[in-house]
């Protein structure tokens, strides 16, 4: 049960960020207006949110997922694969410490948290141009006296796991079609996107309540049956910067 969330507000150099998406540039009064949007949902399912300044010099800041992931036992402080935006995990450090104790994932090793899938005690990760082998293998042993499995997914395309797939609870997943039947995830009730949709795999679970991005019909219909409550959210500038729901946050 998460009891608190923190996120980072963008700072107005968020549209020199790292992104692949081919969508122009965010405009930045909506982006703020869409990311304080997405704060009042948090609060509104009962989480306590510290919503952090903006880091200068680090446009993708705001994504505060890839930098750090947050156990019940330890928070990981992440070495991400662009060399950018690691200063973004020694910012979190000092907000992460007061918290949980602190581990690290070490060079050579990368390893973002838009990568890391956590249901139950099994972590997928995905092996992407931003999350290494080494990175994994560091993340599996910090985890491992804790009784998690880490399980690795190869990413062939997409920026990160998390992109494509999505934890709905339990052992239910939302897959977007180039993860559809991956051995990886055979122990996992698989609920598949639309290829229309595939943006709409980043749905984020947090406490019984779905969060998903609005504009996606066809994956709201195969979410309905769950029976959960769903809030969609308008991300249309987030997503001009590579960014989804989960990675908007930290969730504790």
């Amino acid at each position: 049960m998460f009891t608190h969330a923190i996120c980072r507000k963008p700072g107005p150099d968020a549209g020199q960020g790292i992104t692949t998406a081919g969508l122009g540039a965010p405009d930045a009064r909506l982006l703020l207006h869409q990311h304080a949007a997405y704060v009042e949902t948090l609060r509104g399912l009962g989480l306590e949110v510290e919503v952090l300044e903006p880091l200068p010099g680090h446009p993708d800041a705001y994504f505060v997922e890839d930098p750090a992931l947050v156990f019940p036992e330890l928070a990981v402080v992440t070495r991400p694969g662009t060399q950018a935006r690691r200063g973004e995990a020694a910012a979190l450090e000092p907000v992460l410490a007061g918290r949980r104790p602190l581990a690290r994932i070490e060079a050579p090793g990368t390893l973002e948290g838009g990568d890391v899938l956590v249901a139950g005690r099994t972590v997928l990760v995905g092996l992407s141009e931003r999350t290494s082998a080494e990175g994994a293998a560091q993340l599996a042993r910090i985890l491992a006296p804790h009784g998690y499995a880490v399980v690795t997914v190869p990413v062939a395309a997409g920026l990160h796991f998390k992109s494509s797939v999505g934890h709905l609870g339990g052992d239910t997943l939302l897959v977007a079609p180039a993860f559809a039947g991956r051995p990886e995830l055979a122990g996992f009730r698989q609920l598949r996107v639309d290829p229309a949709e595939a943006y709409a795999a980043n749905t984020l679970w947090i406490n019984g309540s779905l969060l998903m991005p609005a504009g996606h019909p066809r994956t709201r219909a195969l979410l309905e049956p769950l029976g959960l409550p769903i809030a969609t959210l308008d991300v249309s500038e987030i997503r001009k910067m590579d960014g989804g729901l989960t990675c908007l946050s930290l969730r504790l």
